[in-house]
């Protein structure tokens, strides 16, 4: 029984890392839709103070969201790439330790595993057997826990966090252009502070934290920028520095 328990969980490991590196990006592309709700309704809802025209409104929040997206792509292509650079840097050093000083790249693991609670001669054997298995990807594991097969491509981050942006931007670009000129404005609040509401409360849900906390935190974030372009632009309107 026991000789065949430790393969199932060892099967089940790529599985669960599987699982946590689509929960992450599951994660940020609810974040990216929250920034595509918060900005490009604040920048709609801004100008909806100063003109009830919709040309205006329409110009602004498309500038918004095309702007934005593109923004939070390259932001991401940015980020994503120094990361990128920096494991491919890790990654080369200890290829190169590994060729030029093998042995002390051994003690090296060994004791890295008699620090993790090992005894000297199991934690050497086990140095052993994972050197002679794969010598990179032990130490890279052991040493910097990361994978030389799990590096996040610059391209498909840009890609989703500028997607993210543009499926949370459609909201505030409907309800601010779609509904009569006199209820616009508060309807459009209404409805991104309940979708804002939500991505909170999913955002929690996959993180594992307090939905309610979470919600009620970017429902104030949101509803505070809403009111702050809101009467920006209304008073610009009023003074007639708009004019």
């Amino acid at each position: 029984m026991d000789s065949q328990a430790a393969p199932i969980q060892h099967d089940n490991e790529p599985h669960h890392n599987d699982i946590a590196h689509r929960l992450n990006w599951l994660r940020a592309g609810v974040l990216g839709a929250n920034d595509g709700i918060v900005s490009v309704a604040a920048i709609v809802v801004g100008v909806a103070g100063v003109t009830t025209e919709s040309g205006p409104i329409l110009i602004a929040g498309t500038a918004g969201v095309v702007g934005g997206a593109i923004s939070m792509a390259l932001g991401e292509y940015v980020s994503v790439s120094s990361q990128k650079d920096s494991q491919r840097a890790l990654i080369e050093k200890e290829r190169r330790e590994l060729e030029e000083q093998p042995e002390e790249e051994l003690e090296e693991l060994a004791a890295i595993y008699q620090g993790k609670g090992l005894s000297a001669d199991t934690a050497r054997t086990v140095a052993r057997e994972l050197t002679a298995h794969d010598a990179l990807g032990a130490h890279l594991s052991a040493e910097l826990h990361i994978d030389e097969t799990d590096i996040v491509s610059p391209w498909h981050a840009a890609f989703a966090s500028a997607a993210a942006f543009l499926v949370g931007a459609i909201l505030p670009m409907l309800a601010i252009l779609l509904p009569p000129e006199d209820i616009r404005v508060p309807l459009t609040f209404v409805a991104v502070l309940v979708a804002l509401a939500l991505t909170g409360a999913v955002g929690a849900w996959i993180g594992g934290g307090s939905k309610t906390k979470a919600a009620v935190r970017v429902v104030i974030g949101g509803a505070a920028a809403l009111i702050a372009t809101f009467l920006i632009g209304s008073w610009l309107g009023a003074s007639g520095i708009t004019v």
